[in-house]
């Protein structure tokens, strides 16, 4: 049986993981619909997904799965293979998804140079009016110069334990 298959218990653990998947990612500002396709693309088997497995998979529009995959494409998050044997595509998630994301397009230095400039709409550092915002902007700059460090600690501990299985 194919893991998404429904049973009669209800929706496949890998299914109910792809929902609380969506709900977080929404919290954190990801469209719901992108956010659980990309929860699915997470723990599904196998790794690559067609537009048809995803919607069977997920119970979910052709419409809703080609809107959530484009975006989450053009956000480095998943690509787009040739499917073998076939004339379409799958799915999968990037392999530099985690590391090279974060690296790549660090939010925290977009959100501290925004609020570095609110704090000079405010009337600049020495103004009382531009407290929060030089305590955000002091906040994410101190998270935009940490996430490289946290980053290649990550790539080293992870190249480390990778040799270590060889």
């Amino acid at each position: 049986m194919h893991p998404a298959a429904a049973v009669a218990d209800g929706p496949s653990p890998e299914r109910q993981f792809a929902e609380e998947f969506s709900v977080v990612g929404e919290r954190v500002g990801m469209p719901r619909m992108v956010a659980r396709v990309l929860g699915w693309m997470l723990i599904c088997e196998p790794p690559r997904q067609s537009i048809a497995d995803l919607e069977r998979a997920l119970g979910i529009s052709r419409a809703s799965v080609s809107i959530a995959t484009r975006l989450l494409q053009a956000s480095g998050l998943i690509r787009r293979a040739a499917a073998p044997g076939s004339r379409g595509y799958s799915f999968e998630i990037e392999p530099s998804f985690f590391a090279g994301q974060m690296n790549a397009a660090n939010p925290f230095g977009m959100l501290r140079q925004v609020l570095d400039h609110g704090v000079k709409v405010a009337g600049g550092e020495s103004n009382p009016r531009a407290a929060r915002l030089r305590e955000a902007r002091d906040f994410y700059a101190f998270v935009e110069n940490a996430v490289p460090e946290v980053i290649e600690r990550y790539r080293t501990e992870r190249g480390s334990k990778e040799m270590s299985h060889e």
